[in-house]
């Protein structure tokens, strides 16, 4: 499912309009975007919690050239699904 059919999911399943849909999302985003880049997790109970993590600098090999390369220390974004999500996956 890409952007433009969860819109269109969302419309459908919440009577809005696709126009108010693609705002709720984008709005919905943004908000997630934001409140990662502060530092903090947003938790949907029964849905999962996005959180970040800090990633150690390494040091990765090029395998086209061999040559060692410097991979610097970053923030990475992460999603654990909660409890529901997973029963609903694995149609519990």
């Amino acid at each position: 499912m890409n952007k433009s059919e969860l819109i269109k999911s969302i419309a459908d399943n919440s009577g809005l309009t696709q126009t108010d849909s693609a705002k709720a999302l984008d709005a919905f985003i943004t908000s997630v975007c934001n409140t990662l880049k502060s530092g903090n997790d947003v938790r949907l109970v029964g849905f999962g919690t996005f959180s970040t993590s800090k990633r150690a600098a390494t040091t990765a090999i090029n395998p086209r050239t061999r040559q060692t390369v410097k991979v610097p220390a970053r923030k990475v974004a992460k999603f654990k699904a909660g409890k529901t999500l997973q029963d609903v996956v694995n149609k519990k």
